[in-house]
């Protein structure tokens, strides 16, 4: 059954990468998207289980000058259906903003991406995102990235910079008392899509005028040629992220 596939990959991704501990207050980024909303149901389930014991609070940020959006009263009624307080914010960006305090990003990752939009938009959403969860004494943010994210984030670092690291599963900011956590990392997308149908989530709507800008979608297209070549393909390459240290960063390394 697909719901009980999404249900154990995401309960052996939190054991497996220790994720989710007794005390957690986690702040799950909710953009509307399919991934967003399944990673909301399954930390809004998971937290009505009595061990670990954990709380859960939601955040949609709004950029007010690009128009990809999903309705906030579908969001709010999703969010008090999971018994979750959603807290919305608007934020907005300039081509050319400057990127150099961006939380997350290495100073060779921002030389590389600071002029592009999606970058930019991106990055001040993760800004809104991080506040948030300071005002709120979170101390996890949850991301809703899967497999087919983290291996295709892979390849692009790979194929356009030269170095093999993806997105870690679970990873300590050096700068902050935060912990990003992604607890769909072992789930794939097609599941998450078929999941999303089979529930129902209303799809966002997506008028992005920077969206073509990107080399995700051909890296995509890409991984499917490779699968149809070796079906095993993503777990040799997820084997590889974990053999190399990559997929858990405690910020223990400069």
């Amino acid at each position: 059954m697909l719901e009980q596939q999404i249900v154990k990959r995401f309960r052996k991704a939190c054991s497996d990468y220790q994720l989710i501990e007794d005390g957690d207050h986690i702040l799950v980024a909710l953009s509307g998207g399919k991934d967003s909303l399944c990673l909301l149901e399954m930390m809004a389930r998971q937290s009505r289980i009595h061990k670990p014991k954990f709380s859960v609070e939601a955040v949609h940020v709004r950029m007010e000058n690009i128009t990809y959006e999903t309705s906030t009263d579908y969001l709010e009624r999703f969010c008090q259906h999971m018994g979750v307080t959603l807290h919305v914010l608007t934020t907005r960006f300039e081509i050319g903003d400057d990127a150099d305090a961006a939380p997350s990003t290495t100073r060779s990752q921002m030389l590389h991406k600071q002029k592009t939009p999606c970058f930019l938009c991106s990055w001040n959403r993760r800004k809104q995102i991080f506040n948030l969860a300071q005002a709120l004494h979170c101390n996890k943010i949850a991301l809703g990235h899967h497999m087919d994210d983290i291996i295709h984030t892979t390849l692009l670092n790979e194929f356009f910079q030269g170095r093999f690291e993806g997105m870690p599963v679970r990873l300590a900011m050096k700068k902050m008392p935060l912990t990003i956590i992604r607890p769909l990392c072992l789930c794939h997308e097609k599941q998450i899509k078929a999941y999303a149908e089979e529930r129902g989530y209303e799809k966002q709507v997506k008028h992005c005028p920077y969206e073509h800008d990107t080399h995700r979608r051909a890296i995509a297209q890409l991984f499917n040629q490779v699968e149809q070549l070796n079906s095993e393909a993503r777990f040799s390459i997820w084997n590889a992220l974990k053999k190399a240290g990559k997929l858990v960063d405690d910020g223990d390394n400069e």
